[in-house]
């Protein structure tokens, strides 16, 4: 049996790999602000992370109202996954107001999502958590490495950036499996 390790946020383990994402929720009572992702290669140690314009990269900036709708599913996912890992901060791995690492491959998958929600209708972001859970990890992983070396950056929205929206928000995984065509008449 493995041994059980120690993390703060989702999973992220600064004696392991300072390679981390750094989720940044605003106070409730600050209207009209931003959900922001950063990507992060060092961690200090300190309960607030000051962030480094020159070093940390802003790879996300999402409204709150879209935040809200994809942050519980992306949550029971992580902590499932951080059950699995043996990772022992899954119990309390929520998301919080302030600061909230993540772990590197898990940023990845949040950063994906989030990607795929940031410029479509709130109408189908559902179609889109439930597609993105369908994809196996590697899967995510492999989308996000080929989204993020084409167009990584927060504000760029196009090319990977573009497909990975279609891809995810206008393909429900349920309509596909019960539409399939029978090509062969069996």
């Amino acid at each position: 049996m493995s041994q059980t390790r120690k993390a703060i946020g989702f999973g992220f383990i600064p004696e392991e790999n300072q390679h981390h994402f750094l989720v940044k929720i605003p106070r409730s009572t600050v209207k009209d602000q931003n959900i922001k992702i950063y990507e992060r290669f060092a961690w200090q140690d300190d309960d607030k992370q000051v962030i480094n314009l020159m070093k940390d990269k802003l790879k996300a900036d999402i409204p709150k109202e879209k935040w809200n709708m994809i942050s519980k599913a992306v949550e029971n996912e992580f902590r499932n996954r951080l059950k699995e890992n043996n990772i022992s901060i899954y119990r309390q791995a929520k998301w919080k107001t302030g600061d909230n690492p993540v772990d590197r491959l898990l940023g990845k998958e949040l950063l994906l999502l989030v990607w795929a929600i940031e410029d479509c209708q709130t109408a189908v972001i559902d179609t889109a958590i439930k597609n993105w859970l369908g994809l196996d990890i590697t899967e995510r992983w492999w989308l996000y490495t080929m989204t993020n070396a084409a167009t990584g950056g927060a504000y760029d929205r196009r090319g990977w950036r573009r497909a990975i929206k279609y891809a995810l928000s206008e393909n429900p995984v349920e309509e596909i499996q019960n539409n399939q065509v029978d090509w062969f008449g069996m």
